[in-house]
């Protein structure tokens, strides 16, 4: 797991003050990125690391309890799916949200 820095709580905190936590945003971002990548602005690498901030502000936001060693790579794979457009990613359960032990894997 990375680490989370100073930097990402604060941002963290700014978000949620601002109310930028909703779908319509997260939405936007989206289809934003899918814009800009359609006329060459942004470059895989440029959407590999806003994957990543999108994925460091959701660990921010679980609660402990929630993450386990495939937590991560779950989120990864459900924001790549999402920026390629492919995929139907089906309900938030499916992700390795559960306590280790609910989930049969060493915490």
């Amino acid at each position: 797991m990375t680490m989370i820095s100073d930097k990402d709580k604060k941002l963290h905190f700014d978000l949620t003050n601002v109310g930028l936590r909703a779908q319509a945003t997260a939405a936007g971002l989206l289809q934003l990125c899918m814009e800009l990548r359609r006329v060459d602005i942004l470059d895989e690498e440029a959407v590999e690391r806003i994957k990543d901030a999108i994925a460091r502000e959701i660990e921010i936001s679980a609660p402990r309890v929630v993450i386990s060693q495939g937590y991560r790579q779950d989120l990864r794979g459900r924001l790549d799916q999402l920026f390629a457009g492919e995929r139907d990613l089906g309900p938030a359960e499916g992700l390795a949200f559960k306590a280790p032990e609910q989930h049969g894997a060493p915490g």
